[in-house]
């Protein structure tokens, strides 16, 4: 276990750099978060991580609370979400080997153009959901216990709201991904409160404008850890800490920094220096 934690906490360039042996198998599997993979980031990082390191890395991006519970089952080496409560807890069971902060970027509500509920512009957002709710306007949730929806509840929570009321009515409950659940909003012309990377990245936007942004309570942190291999035997712990020694170090930072959409930065590091 010490020489697995002194693999994450020092970037080792030797291994960042040295050939691929022919005979191994010098791949990883990273289990994501779905908003990472929606966001195009991956097809921007994983190029440049394998030109530096020679490791192929294979992302299984579901709902951070199944990404959680696959790495928990041992099928996967990295684990990648955005749910911090739940990334402590995987750690302090025993799961990962260390919890960092990598990148943020925030959650916004969208919606349509006639904005039922009349919360564009509102600044706080449990003020916008307390009006959702009033109003009885429909609100489409990814009901799949993702990092977006356990944000989502606990901003619920603390506007008073319990929408386990509207189930079936204004509150429709999708069970899907970040960007199944904004085509069934925008179909159904509901409010969905989603990440702004899968926003900005997303296609089938129609006329839907962003109605609440900017609350501190929509911040959305992103955390790395590497799957214990005190857990799980066959985890590639060497491979693994590489991948995330390389996402914190200034090339991995740098890289999340300039990866852009339609001239946007969907994603601001904030690893702190490994020492």
């Amino acid at each position: 276990m010490r020489n697995v934690l002194l693999a994450v906490l020092a970037v080792t360039v030797a291994g960042l750099f040295s050939p691929p042996a022919a005979a191994e198998d010098k791949s990883i599997i990273v289990q994501s978060t779905t908003s990472t993979a929606n966001s195009g980031l991956y097809d921007y990082l994983l190029p440049k991580f394998k030109q530096a390191s020679g490791i192929t890395v294979r992302v299984v991006a579901v709902g951070t609370g199944q990404a959680i519970k696959n790495a928990k089952n041992c099928d996967g080496d990295v684990l990648l979400v955005h749910a911090k409560s739940s990334e402590e807890k995987f750690v302090e069971g025993g799961y990962g080997v260390k919890r960092f902060d990598l990148m943020y970027n925030d959650f916004i509500i969208v919606g349509p153009p006639s904005d039922p509920a009349g919360i564009a512009g509102t600044k706080e957002v449990t003020t916008a959901l307390k009006k959702i709710a009033d109003e009885g306007a429909i609100f489409a949730s990814r009901g799949d216990d993702s990092g977006t929806h356990k944000k989502e509840k606990a901003l619920w929570e603390s506007a008073g709201v319990d929408p386990q009321k509207g189930s079936g009515k204004w509150y429709r409950e999708t069970g899907s991904g970040m960007g199944a659940t904004l085509n069934v909003g925008v179909g159904m012309g509901a409010y969905v409160m989603t990440d702004r990377a899968t926003w900005i990245s997303f296609k089938n936007k129609a006329d839907f404008k962003i109605a609440v942004e900017g609350d501190k309570a929509l911040f959305n942190q992103y955390g790395v850890i590497l799957v214990n291999p005190d857990k799980c035997e066959y985890a590639k712990s060497d491979l693994g800490a590489t991948f995330v020694n390389w996402l914190l170090s200034p090339n991995g930072q740098n890289a999340i920094a300039t990866y852009k959409r339609d001239g946007q930065q969907l994603f601001f590091p904030n690893a702190q220096p490994l020492g």
